[in-house]
């Protein structure tokens, strides 16, 4: 399941591709548009901005800014970034995970398929496709 920070950070990369002007774009009014607690977005946002996904400026004027073109971010690196890989199971998600059954399991196709599944489709959708 996307948690509310997959879905937040989501709509605030939307909100700020939409109401683009060249200027830096003040959280209050994202929150104010998105109906989210500005200081819910407050978290949200130092992690994109930490990722390099958006830039932030303070002050008069202040806000945020994408980093780069709408069409040049997908959606699954927004989701992987505030939830953690998307994979379905530990052995999947942590490539130092060691299972003992990974020769013998069953399932492991399966939950492989699923998760390419997962990330072809967040990944195969661009920013845009939501505007």
């Amino acid at each position: 399941m996307i948690s509310t920070r997959g879905r937040y950070a989501l709509r605030v990369m939307i909100d700020l591709a939409e109401n683009e002007n060249g200027k830096y774009i003040p959280l209050k009014d994202i929150a104010a548009r998105q109906e989210i607690s500005k200081k819910y977005l407050e978290i949200i946002v130092k992690d994109l901005v930490a990722a390099g996904m958006l830039v932030g400026a303070s002050g008069k004027g202040g806000g945020y800014k994408l980093c780069r073109r709408p069409q040049e971010y997908n959606v699954g690196e927004i989701i992987e970034l505030m939830e953690g890989s998307l994979s379905p199971v530990a052995c999947l998600a942590d490539s130092n995970y060691e299972c003992t059954r990974t020769n013998i399991c069953k399932t492991l196709p399966l939950w492989k398929e699923y998760s390419n599944l997962v990330h072809d489709f967040f990944y195969g959708k661009k920013l845009t496709d939501l505007l």
